[in-house]
């Protein structure tokens, strides 16, 4: 592997020297595929549009997350920023230098990449789901649109996912190898959920038995490594012992952490949907008012992004993760049942004011 992360660093060198200036772009990209972006801007806009859609991204995005840390902990796979401190593949007076920035300093291992996965996954949905809107009936007129809209959402796939690589290369947080795995990996776990309608009925029970099942096999695993010797957070002391920069290491890029994260947002959504207030209000007269969707995404997007200034205490993990579900888990909630149900009696209220 060294011969291939050699040559990984080249591309970073690369990048770095000759595309410095577009360090803004690529940093902006960077956070278009970060995962959490997906809870908090593409969920709540999707959910709105479509429960089926928004719920089938809940479902890939947390299994894709969690099949990510399954095989971050299978690969062992290194990070650029520390592989090139640490390898012996150089001689000491050769060491390559390379540029880190604020969002360089992941904690995991580093194969497959999280955001390369965790982006295709998602926006793999969101085109299906596009096209199969649009999808039109019988008139060649309308076919050769359809073909051609087609073809131009693939290509606006593959430029984001594409940028989201290049930016997470850029940046010295993954080698190419390894965001080319996450990008087919996500891929197909978006595929394997078209298969698999049953999700969009589940009942209470199925989300508990899904969480606890995801976090009983990760655990499980890792508590397998750890007896056979392995840690399978080695690579946390590496990321401290080499970032550039102490306020760099965030706790939130700890695999735990996103399992956690996502754990929690399945959870929420379980209770979401399969309460009294989605029924009222999502399942209502007024759920299929253009009004009452456009109400609903503005009211959870201002929200969503206000709550995200609420950060976690760091000074106790095991706080941080309690808190981290808690607060994960009151996010679907606020987006499925609380703001649409606020909505639904807003618009109750002025129509009974106007009769």
């Amino acid at each position: 592997m060294d011969l291939v992360y050699s040559v990984g660093v080249l591309t970073i060198q690369h990048l770095q020297n000759n595309y410095q200036q577009f360090h803004d772009v690529l940093s902006f990209m960077s956070t278009v595929g970060d995962p959490r972006n997906i809870f908090s801007v593409y969920f709540p806009l999707w959910f709105h549009l479509s429960h089926d859609i928004g719920t089938k991204m809940i479902w890939v995005a947390v299994t894709g997350d969690w099949l990510n840390l399954i095989f971050k902990w299978i690969l062992f796979g290194q990070r650029p920023y520390w592989w090139v401190q640490e390898t012996q593949f150089y001689r000491n007076d050769s060491i390559p230098h390379l540029e880190q920035f604020s969002i360089t300093c992941e904690t995991g291992p580093g194969s497959p990449s999280g955001h390369a996965m965790g982006s295709s996954c998602v926006w793999y949905v969101m085109i299906i789901s596009a096209l199969n809107f649009v999808r039109p009936s019988s008139s060649s007129c309308t076919q050769s649109r359809f073909h051609l809209l087609r073809s131009c959402l693939w290509i606006c796939f593959w430029v984001i996912q594409i940028c989201v690589c290049i930016s997470r290369v850029f940046i010295a947080t993954h080698f190419p190898h390894q965001v080319i795995l996450g990008l087919f990996a996500g891929m197909l776990v978006a595929e394997l959920f078209e298969h698999i309608p049953s999700i969009y009925n589940a009942s209470m029970k199925v989300y508990l038995q899904a969480v606890v099942f995801l976090f009983s096999a990760a655990y499980c695993f890792y508590l397998l490594l750890k007896l056979i010797n392995i840690d399978p957070l080695w690579s946390v002391d590496v990321a401290k012992k080499w970032c550039a920069h102490p306020d760099w290491i965030h706790l939130d890029t700890t695999p735990f952490a996103g399992l956690v994260r996502n754990l929690g947002m399945l959870f929420g959504l379980g209770l979401s949907v399969n309460s009294e207030l989605f029924v009222q209000s999502c399942k209502g007269k007024n759920s299929h008012k253009a009004i009452f969707k456009l109400m609903c995404v503005t009211a959870t997007l201002t929200f969503l992004q206000l709550y995200d200034f609420i950060k976690m205490p760091t000074h106790s993990e095991v706080l941080f993760y309690v808190l981290s579900f808690c607060k994960s888990a009151s996010i679907p909630l606020g987006v499925v049942a609380v703001i649409p149900y606020c909505v639904h009696l807003l618009i109750r209220d002025e129509e009974s004011k106007l009769s």
